[in-house]
């Protein structure tokens, strides 16, 4: 026990008529929602990076949270601190998953032998812990951008020996991962990209990203791991343009390379809204695609074009996502990350709780509300008739290749009527939802 959060109770259900700012008002975890528990919906995970990692600094300052195991170096005794706050902060919450990067975990390490035996000595830690606690794994991921190392990129490096390190990496992080029992692994690229074409080869990095990513997938099955991979898209920051933009763009990367049924995203709104989509976009691609995989949850900030990494917190929006991921049949071995730091000034232990409890009770109204609006039919009713026409004549006959242009041309000289324009009814669809989101 780290005794950091011994002055908080465990946090409790007590509904929406609490005052208790430290208890959840619509988080009922065991509470069935289309046939599933909202914890089993959800799936919450705690991100171990901002929570246990950031010690509040920016570009102008320094840290400002004050928490013991960020006062000094970063060693082995520090790592366990750290990791004892971790698991009596997840205690406390009750949420069923985390997720980590090495270096988030580990004491500080500067070479390769160094960087093996820091986090085997910590993932021994990690594992007696979880022996004894109900949260368990959802992913795991290497940080492969912070070291000065990575400042080109990592596997997209022009350095095949900076390669070689973030291999080593991945390599024993997706073991680790697979030991503790993850659900999935992240394959974050952090920096793969470039400022400036004038010093990239684009299509060399593009085929060692490839090639990368085939000796992950080779080696999950080498070792026996069950559980996905995933890459977070994201369009740029730190890097002007990065390799993994968006959905779509990712899809079309995994095409090329024959990874499309191996690899799935791990979906950040924030990344969304810096790509120029809306959060349920992106989900929503990646259903048609048949790659939705995991999400990391949180919200940016509409006057900043940077990834601010803010706790969620517009139930419209949350509704809407969680309406299309229920509509996709819901997570799989993903879940519901918060990918999410308090606010620079949100210094006191109470403020992680505050920033859990608030986004876990947005997340289960969200839930709930798209619950409601799928079994209303509302939404994919009107849908449904929209596209009626390709059920059944040349519509149906086009999708399944059994058709030309010809016979579709003939067809229309054939009626020689302009077809008639239909509403698509934007508004009164955004009034249904509206009326859902309460």
């Amino acid at each position: 026990m780290s005794g950091y959060f011994d002055h908080i109770d465990p946090i409790k259900f007590e509904g929406p008529d609490s005052d208790n700012a430290l208890a959840f008002k619509y988080y009922d975890a065991d509470k069935k929602v289309l046939g599933k528990t909202i914890e089993e919906h959800l799936r919450v995970a705690v991100c171990y990076w901002h929570n246990f990692c950031w010690d509040g600094h920016d570009i102008f300052g320094a840290g400002t949270f004050g928490r013991p195991w960020n006062a000094g170096l970063n060693d082995q005794a520090a790592a366990e601190e750290k990791l004892d706050a971790a698991f009596d902060f997840f205690e406390k919450l009750g949420q069923p998953f985390f997720c980590f990067h090495d270096t988030d975990v580990m004491a500080a390490a500067e070479t390769p032998k160094e960087h093996v035996e820091n986090f085997a000595a910590i993932v021994d830690k990690i594992e007696a812990k979880m022996s004894d606690a109900k949260t368990k794994l959802l992913w795991g991921t290497a940080n492969m951008f912070s070291h000065p190392r990575y400042m080109a990129g990592a596997s997209t490096n022009p350095n095949p020996d900076v390669v070689e390190f973030s291999a080593l990496q991945v390599k024993h992080c997706l073991e680790a991962t697979h030991r503790l029992g993850g659900a999935g692994y992240v394959l974050w690229g952090g920096r793969e990209g470039y400022d400036t074409i004038l010093n990239t080869d684009v299509g060399q990095e593009m085929e060692q990203l490839g090639r990368f990513i085939t000796m992950v997938v080779e080696h999950k099955y080498k070792i026996g791991f069950k559980g996905d991979i995933w890459i977070e898209p994201k369009p740029h920051e730190p890097t002007k343009h990065q390799y993994d933009r968006d959905v779509a763009t990712v899809y079309g990367f995994l095409k090329t390379y024959g990874l499309e049924n191996e690899v799935g995203v791990n979906i950040e709104p924030n990344h969304a809204t810096l790509a120029g989509h809306n959060f349920e976009h992106e989900v929503e691609i990646a259903n048609a695609f048949g790659i939705f995989g995991s999400i990391d949850f949180n919200r940016g900030d509409p006057q900043n074009g940077w990834d601010t990494d803010q706790f969620p917190n517009d139930l419209r929006e949350n509704t809407m996502a969680l309406y299309y991921i229920l509509k996709g049949g819901g997570f799989k071995n993903g879940g519901a990350n918060f990918d999410a730091k308090v606010r620079r000034q949100s210094k006191d232990p109470e403020d992680l709780f505050h920033a859990h409890i608030g986004s876990m009770d947005l997340l289960a109204r969200a839930l709930m509300n798209a619950a409601e609006l799928i079994e209303s039919e509302k939404l994919s009713g009107f849908v449904d008739q929209r596209y009626a026409g390709w059920k059944t004549g040349l519509g149906a006959k086009m999708l399944q290749g059994k058709t030309n242009l010809d016979e579709m041309a003939t067809a229309a000289v054939e009626k020689n009527v302009s077809p008639v324009p239909i509403s698509g009814r934007q508004e009164y669809l955004e009034n249904v939802v509206t009326n859902f989101t309460k």
